[in-house]
């Protein structure tokens, strides 16, 4: 379910993912997932990556991974799903979220 309390969702294979990174490389409890987007000349690209909190951010525990976005930026990832497969991450927006 989606809720301010829940802005994004994060799937069990992106979770246990993000998990198993933070713990393999020993990555401070402080860290979480930043999830986020960057303009561009064509339109925007997601950004996610793992970071620290900043005084403009909002943090929420999203299946029990702590999950960073900037206030700027909630109204934009509001809805994303993040997915993993083989090649990597994978950022997905329903239609009826957009």
């Amino acid at each position: 379910m989606l809720t301010i309390d829940n802005p994004v969702y994060v799937r069990p294979e992106a979770r246990q993912q993000i998990l198993d990174t933070l713990l393999a490389n020993k990555i401070p409890a402080a860290y979480g997932l930043r999830v986020g987007v960057r303009g561009g000349g064509c339109g925007a690209s997601w950004l996610l990556g793992l970071d620290l909190a900043g005084p403009s951010d909002e943090v929420y525990n999203v299946e029990g991974v702590q999950v960073i976005i900037d206030r700027k930026h909630l109204l934009y990832v509001l809805g994303a799903e993040i997915g993993y497969e083989s090649g990597g991450y994978t950022v997905d927006k329903p239609p009826s979220v957009r």
